[in-house]
């Protein structure tokens, strides 16, 4: 299944984003004015950026973030963080969002990446589970956060 995974194309926008009413539905609807289309072709643009989908009878189905940065650390190699995760409700437990990461992880390693980090806001156990199953660790590193 990770062959059906791709990057993002710049005409995938509307699609996206109709995934991301998914990811947090109390946030307000996005309007696509300038700003926000600056600021998708810079994401796409981007070559440490990654936007990875999966796309079934023409709806993104599936999505993540990948982000490669650069770091002076641990022999000068990158990490990575995965962000966005999200499968569409009605595509649920059918290997989409594994397959979505097993590429980002496969990505990081081709980058030379010495670790690939995620996380949740999401506490329930199976979503806790899923991230394991994929191949993270849970408990290895604490996190912390200030929203803005």
């Amino acid at each position: 299944m990770i062959e059906w995974v791709r990057e993002i194309k710049d005409d995938d926008l509307y699609k996206l984003l109709e995934l991301y009413k998914q990811l947090n539905p109390d946030d307000p609807e996005l309007t696509v004015d300038e700003r926000v289309k600056q600021i998708w072709q810079a994401i796409v643009e981007d070559p440490n950026h990654f936007c990875l989908v999966i796309e079934e009878e023409g709806i993104i189905v599936s999505s993540c973030i990948l982000v490669i940065i650069h770091n002076l650390t641990r022999n000068a190699r990158p990490y990575a963080v995965i962000e966005n995760v999200v499968t569409h409700e009605q595509y649920r437990k059918r290997g989409y969002g594994t397959a979505v990461l097993k590429k980002a992880i496969e990505i990081a390693k081709e980058k030379g990446c010495y670790k690939v980090m995620l996380m949740t806001g999401k506490k329930d156990e199976a979503t806790l589970r899923f991230y394991e199953r994929a191949g993270f660790n849970r408990g290895e590193k604490t996190a912390f956060l200030v929203r803005m």
